[in-house]
């Protein structure tokens, strides 16, 4: 349990580093290779052959075999070489950020994805060092440290061997860290100093929000594919896998970064909270009759498909009651190991009586000992940090109030008590600094994003 959790931690710090934007793979399947010059075509009647345009019998007989220690590159990039060791160590992250809920079938499309990320990555490490904005090695190995000391406290070391025990390498990560840093000094020099947001821009935008006010705004996270009308149904098809795979389990950020077309990739798809106004039809049509949590796609939208997911909904300028701060107390109860059904349920029966004997917060601590239960009191927790099933609860309740008693044999049965609830006082309005970084971030994006696309023209990329 304690490793599942550290790989989590791992991938959500990572995020903050990894922004690199990612290709999509979204025609899968159609892999470049030679033509053949003529094709003989199978008889009408031959039944061995029926729906095989090429007459390829069952039972060929493959010449050769393979060796599977024999690493051959990948691909070589400006005479910069990728091998299948890079491609299974990159890919090894990526499976454990899905928390290895990938299918074996989308494992090699998985492949083909990373190696697409790993040449932009040398691409823009080798601009850094064109452009003489190499990142140094020793802030490399600072990045690196930092994330182990945060992940694993004062055991850093431990960072190395977690990484090798699920396949990828200290080397692997660093790398990717090399290629994020050199990307951003990349931007910073030849990007960000070009970009102008103008003071009438900024009011513009903060009037268009004053005149929302109230109104609904989302927070989605997408994951786009491509398509042309050639491509359409290949391209749906493989959204719809990537689907099932979500609805199994997959991590959504960890499939957007790797698979979604759109610049949000590097943030894991998440789009952040936007009005249904600035969204394509298609889309808005769908968003705003879907719930928190709900997942929703493929959707066809002007150029390709999307998946959708909706984190969040909340009011324009508008204060939020899951902002409130709460003070409650937990009254629980655990059960011995063995214990029967029917000696469960009359534990569970006292418990809640003894908690509806209670009579204000000062009162828990006498019911709690009548049941053998415990207090826990917590004065500073915001509602969002509760489970979202409980929430919507918390907020209907009074001072003095209990939830409904929840929870299983295992974990014990327990109560919420409401002694105090400071909501919150205004709404949380940008400032007209927060808009102009929102405008500039924007168009940063969007100019990385040719700026990408130019390198990968001018590059000159072999494939094995």
């Amino acid at each position: 349990m304690r490793v599942a959790l550290q790989v989590r931690q791992v991938i959500k710090r990572l995020a903050s580093f990894f922004s690199t934007v990612a290709v999509a793979g979204a025609a899968a399947g159609l892999v470049a290779g030679p033509l053949a010059a003529q094709t003989a075509q199978p008889a009408a009647g031959d039944a061995a052959t029926q729906g095989n345009a090429f007459g390829i019998p069952d039972d060929v007989e493959v010449f050769g075999k393979q060796d599977p220690n024999n690493r051959k590159a990948r691909a070589v990039v400006n005479g910069q070489v990728i091998t299948g060791t890079d491609i299974d160590q990159r890919v090894a992250l990526v499976v454990a950020a899905s928390d290895g809920k990938i299918a074996q079938e989308d494992l090699d499309q998985l492949r083909m994805q990373v190696l697409r990320n790993l040449i932009d990555e040398t691409l823009q490490i080798q601009e850094a060092k064109l452009q003489d904005v190499a990142t140094e090695p020793e802030r490399i190995e600072q990045t690196y440290a930092r994330l182990a000391q945060q992940n694993f406290g004062q055991e850093p070391g431990k960072m190395d061997a977690y990484l090798k025990s699920i396949g990828s390498s200290p080397a692997s990560l660093k790398r990717q860290i090399e290629g994020e840093l050199d990307w951003r000094n990349l931007l910073s020099r030849n990007v960000a100093p070009f970009v102008n947001v103008s003071t009438d821009e900024v009011k513009d935008m903060m009037s268009r929000l004053e005149a929302s006010r109230g109104t609904d705004e989302y927070r989605i996270g997408e994951i786009y594919l491509a398509a042309t009308p050639e491509t359409a149904a290949t391209v749906e098809q493989n959204a719809r896998r990537i689907m099932e795979q979500l609805k199994g389990g997959a991590s959504f950020v960890g499939y957007a970064r790797q698979y979604s077309e759109a610049s949000t990739a590097a943030t894991g798809g998440d789009l952040g909270y936007v009005r249904l106004g600035t969204l394509p039809a298609e889309m808005a049509e769908v968003v705003q009759e879907m719930q928190p949590g709900q997942l929703v796609g493929p959707v066809g939208v002007p150029g390709g498909f999307s998946i959708l997911y909706l984190i969040d909904r909340r009011k324009v300028l508008a204060s939020d009651p899951r902002d409130a701060l709460l003070s409650l107390k937990q009254i629980s109860i655990s059960f011995p190991k063995g214990i029967s059904q029917s000696d469960a349920e009359a534990k569970v029966v006292a418990f809640k009586e003894a908690v509806d004997s209670i009579r204000g917060c000062g009162d828990a601590e006498r019911a709690a000992q009548t049941v053998g239960a415990q207090v826990v009191a917590n004065d500073q927790l915001n509602v969002r940090s509760l489970p979202e099933q409980l929430q919507s609860t918390i907020l209907n309740l009074q001072v003095g109030q209990a939830t409904p008693a929840f929870g299983s044999l295992e974990d014990g049965v327990r109560v919420l008590l409401l002694c105090g609830r400071d909501d919150p006082k205004a709404a949380n309005e940008p400032t007209m600094e927060d808009l102009r970084g929102q405008l500039e971030d924007a168009r940063i994006d969007k100019r990385a994003q040719r700026y990408l696309r130019d390198l990968r023209n001018d590059a000159y990329i072999e494939y094995n």
